[in-house]
């Protein structure tokens, strides 16, 4: 996730995201996401599982930004809000 600007990547998961990416939005749950107005979903992965899903979080948190670019870049350049899109689907 990511702020208005771009200048902020937020990494985090859930087991519902449509859920979660709302609560970003509504500033429901007070914190980093919430501080730097972190609402715009750039980037998102499936897993097969919980366990999964923390090892590749913890892998993702460890790369650098450029890295992190890179990966958002692939899927989405245009730093578009996601969320439309995971809603409809």
């Amino acid at each position: 996730m990511s702020n208005k600007t771009n200048s902020v990547l937020y990494i985090g998961i859930t087991n519902n995201l449509v859920r979660r990416v709302y609560e970003h939005k509504k500033h429901v749950v007070k914190g980093f996401s919430d501080k730097y107005n972190v609402s715009k979903l750039v980037y998102y992965e499936n897993a097969p599982s919980a366990y999964s899903a923390i090892l590749r979080e913890k892998q993702l948190k460890k790369w650098s930004r450029q890295k992190k670019e890179w990966l958002i870049d692939k899927m989405n350049p245009e730093r578009n809000d996601l969320f439309d899109q995971i809603v409809n689907n």
